[in-house]
């Protein structure tokens, strides 16, 4: 057990704690120009200080509806590239000590494949979830 500094958000309804280390900003989207034929969960591209994002939808990444905007975004990089993975809100960033998921934890598919430990928040778990999974999910058709 470790303990770290976590970002506090809710994607698709969950709260849910992401390692610090693995957000570089959290930013308000304001214009986003939409890529043709490019897969539901991308929304867009967008410029933020002077370099360009892929703006992902995190709801419709995780197989579910896609998310109403809310221009709120967290920036991850993945292999040399800048996303904007949208979230419904950000709370905080807070220290925990990460504990690993137990054996035997009953999870959805898209989060177990997300989850790395949770932590807990008086009394409540919270899944610490990995961001760049988010960004190369690949949602199956319903």
């Amino acid at each position: 057990m470790m303990e770290g500094l976590y970002l506090i958000a809710r994607i698709a309804g969950q709260m849910v704690a992401i390692d610090s280390d693995q957000v570089e900003s959290v930013i308000d989207l304001s214009d986003v120009t939409p890529i043709p034929l490019a897969p539901d969960h991308v929304v867009g591209i967008s410029a933020i200080r002077s370099r360009v994002v892929t703006v992902i939808d995190s709801c419709a990444a995780l197989g579910r509806a896609p998310a109403e905007a809310t221009g709120r975004a967290i920036i991850v990089g993945l292999e040399g590239h800048y996303y904007a993975v949208l979230v419904e809100d950000v709370e905080d960033v807070l220290p925990f000590i990460a504990t690993p998921l137990p054996d035997g934890i009953v999870l959805d598919p898209q989060w177990r494949e997300l989850g790395r430990g949770f932590v807990d928040r008086d009394g409540e778990p919270l899944l610490i979830i990995d961001p760049t999974g988010i960004v190369s999910a690949c949602p199956s058709e319903p």
